[in-house]
């Protein structure tokens, strides 16, 4: 991993794509805000990298919540774009994230499934045990990696990529997500970041078929995630 002047974690970069760490609070796609997004940013890095002239190519292939730090894939070529937007779908692309939660679990391994429904007035997902009207269904797997006096720190991988998912589903068996208000945890983060961390993907590289994992460091500076390592 590297970094350079424009404080980008790089955690991997070849012609076709490039990942990167994202941190809590940056932006992966411009929205209302009007804030600099991480596509720019990374932009600007290959451009003055690679000294290209012109608009440069970046597509982005998926989000991530502001609040949460961790894995962002972007496609520097029209033809990776396509196929990686098409693996997505096809859920070829394992995702694994760190969440840690309130309180202690009484299952330390467990499958949630529950439909979720998101509600784009107040930007919120609400887990149902049934179907409903305009829900989707969402599953995920989560195992108890650490626990600490007041949180526990979770490993999930996901079977679904919902609306605000993870923060909803554990939100829903009464283990909200550090520092996320939204879903239900008391007082919010200092930097306004929630302890969801996107830490680890795999997946075969949409152009060379090589074996990409990559995992991404936690957030620094942090005493909760710093006793998670």
């Amino acid at each position: 991993m590297h970094s350079n002047k424009n404080n980008l974690l790089v955690l991997h970069e070849d012609n076709h794509i490039i990942i990167i760490n994202k941190r809590a609070g940056d932006i992966v796609q411009g929205d209302k805000t009007g804030d600099k997004p991480l596509s720019d940013v990374v932009k600007e890095y290959i451009k003055e990298k690679y000294n290209k002239p012109g608009n440069v190519f970046l597509g982005t292939v998926h989000r991530l919540d502001r609040p949460t730090s961790g894995i962002v894939i972007f496609a520097r070529t029209s033809k990776a774009l396509e196929r990686l937007n098409k693996m997505l779908r096809d859920k070829e692309i394992k995702k694994t994230y760190f969440a840690v939660v309130k309180g202690h679990l009484a299952k330390k391994t467990n499958t949630l499934t529950n439909f979720l429904k998101k509600n784009p007035k107040n930007n919120k997902s609400s887990a149902f045990p049934k179907e409903i009207t305009g829900s989707k269904k969402a599953i995920l797997h989560y195992k108890v990696v650490k626990e600490l006096d007041n949180y526990s720190l979770l490993k999930i991988d996901l079977e679904t990529g919902r609306h605000h998912q993870i923060r909803c589903q554990l939100s829903n068996i009464g283990h909200p997500i550090k520092g996320d208000l939204k879903y239900g945890f008391a007082r919010s983060n200092k930097n306004g970041s929630i302890h969801l961390h996107a830490r680890k993907i795999a997946f075969i590289h949409p152009v060379s078929k090589d074996e990409i994992t990559v995992t991404a460091p936690l957030p620094k500076n942090d005493p909760i995630w710093d006793a998670c390592n």
